[in-house]
């Protein structure tokens, strides 16, 4: 009876990933490491229908076609433009060409996906946001994809409901010489804050060294500390935040695990674990187990890439509302952006 039920349950669930099939045909702008790494592996999985793929080098567009026969490697992004068949681009190409060709696929009214960053600066984006009023593209969304990571998902609902006090984070990587850190790299702990806590004030601001920062922000209810810094190691690199709240801390490392320690009793104000032995005890919410190869395990979930995918296809395929990076819901995060650039 009960392998029985087993082998039910197993059937159902194949079939039901099964069913989950795409009308719509898809073009993808970009092949560098990321999207080879992250977020193609996703698309196949999903069973995206990938028409084309469009790089800058005809050398790499034969390669791609060799390499993935089923689709249509080309150079022309018009030519993907003018296919009335595609009604998605995902476009994940160099940051400094993203603003170029997300304001040519908005115009063109199809739905976007746009890897971070989606342009330089706030007056870039307020020409993005103004360019999807004015030509209507259904769907546009911003890869940012910690928004959508279990770990990041579980924690605002839990700080949804606590009075908070303070955060302290800390961003550290090894040194970045091929871009922008500020807007590169440390856009994904800014915009994470921005996500979590709501409009940021710099109270303090101060530039350690070349590439690392150390600054503490005023959100409507909490402070925070933020260390952001390129003086590490891409080895050791380590994202790790902490949350105090009244009710207890919260602690984030690196979006695999995340645990609550609750605050220690206290009568009249007297700290009873000073009395007292007190044994801490600590609540692990979200830990990612590598233990069985299934996808919530694999990191390509736990840091939001299959969730955020998953999301924009969804929302072009049934018109779903639940995107959570659309290009104004990342104001405050431009807008802390130029300011910490003009500091």
């Amino acid at each position: 009876m009960i392998q029985a039920l087993i082998k039910r349950y197993k059937q159902m669930r194949t079939e039901r990933f099964l069913r989950q099939t795409y009308q719509y045909q898809y073009a993808f702008v970009g092949m560098g490491q990321h999207s080879l790494t992250n977020l193609y592996p996703v698309l196949h999985y999903l069973g995206v229908p990938l028409k084309y793929i469009c790089v800058t080098s005809a050398r790499k567009a034969r390669l791609i076609e060799q390499k993935f026969p089923d689709v249509k490697a080309t150079t022309s992004l018009n030519e993907i433009l003018n296919d009335e068949a595609i009604k998605g681009i995902f476009v994940s190409a160099s940051p400094t060409a993203h603003f170029s060709i997300a304001s040519q696929v908005l115009r063109s009214g199809k739905s976007l996906f746009i890897e971070k960053p989606p342009c330089r600066t706030l007056e870039e984006l307020d020409t993005l946001i103004d360019l999807q009023r004015l030509h209507g593209s259904p769907v546009v969304m911003v890869g940012l994809q910690k928004r959508y990571a279990p770990a990041i998902q579980l924690l605002k609902k839990r700080l949804n409901k606590e009075h908070l006090i303070n955060y302290d984070l800390h961003y550290l990587t090894g040194v970045y010489p091929e871009g922008d850190a500020l807007l590169d790299l440390y856009i994904h702990p800014l915009d994470l804050v921005c996500f979590l806590f709501g409009k940021p004030e710099i109270l303090a601001y101060r530039q350690i060294a070349k590439g690392s920062y150390i600054l503490m922000l005023r959100h409507p209810h909490i402070v925070g500390t933020l260390e952001l810094s390129t003086a590490y190691s891409w080895t050791d690199a380590e994202e790790s935040l902490k949350v105090c709240t009244r009710s207890g801390i919260y602690r984030l490392s690196q979006m695999e695990e995340l645990s609550f320690t609750p605050s220690s009793r206290t009568v009249s104000g007297i700290p009873m674990e000073k009395l007292r032995p007190h044994k801490t005890t600590v609540e692990y919410l979200y830990q990612n187990n590598s233990f069985t190869p299934i996808l919530s395990a694999n990191r390509v979930y736990s840091q939001g890439y299959y969730n955020e995918l998953a999301t924009f296809v969804e929302a072009v395929e049934h018109h779903d509302s639940h995107v959570i990076s659309t290009l104004e819901t990342i104001n405050d995060t431009y807008r802390l952006m130029d300011n910490l650039k003009r500091t």
